[in-house]
């Protein structure tokens, strides 16, 4: 199963080429890990389900980002319509986990575009200790669901 989470684009996305800068698209996918993982007060929240940890300052876990890789496909435009990221996990470990997305043109365009396809490895650290820590079991439960094939490269 995956996460559909629509992300807008801004004009400052854009490079002097008229596409999403590469590394403006890192910053599209923490969005949209963020709206699937992260915690808010908003019930209908993107991912509600999966949202579980609390990203505000003071929160007694951390999300350390270990590894990253995008492969690009094909340049982002600007589009009006948020571009679909699809989210889900290719691993699931004891304190780490893998978020795989697929960025896609906005649900319901034809042809369907694959721009991107991404990985990054997150590691859950206790605040006060900094060491690493363990996926809770609420955690897990959450997120299990999402479990799938990880992303498989093409140009590895």
């Amino acid at each position: 199963m995956k996460l559909h989470v629509p992300i807008r684009l801004r004009w400052s996305d854009l490079d002097a080429y008229g596409h999403v800068n590469n590394s403006e698209m890192l910053r599209l996918l923490e969005e949209a890990r963020i709206l699937a993982f992260w915690v808010t007060e908003d019930d209908a929240a993107i991912g509600a389900s999966t949202a579980v940890l609390d990203g505000r300052p003071g929160a007694a876990t951390l999300t350390l980002i270990a590894r990253q890789e995008i492969e690009y496909l094909a340049p982002v435009p600007y589009l009006r319509q948020p571009l679909d990221v699809r989210l889900w996990l290719g691993k699931l470990g004891g304190a780490s986990l893998d978020v795989c997305y697929e960025v896609c043109s906005p649900e319901g365009a034809t042809p369907e575009v694959l721009y991107a396809r991404a990985n990054t490895t997150i590691v859950l650290v206790d605040a006060e200790s900094e060491r690493p820590r363990r996926i809770n079991d609420t955690e897990r439960a959450a997120w299990t669901p999402y479990l799938d094939a990880p992303i498989e490269f093409a140009r590895r």
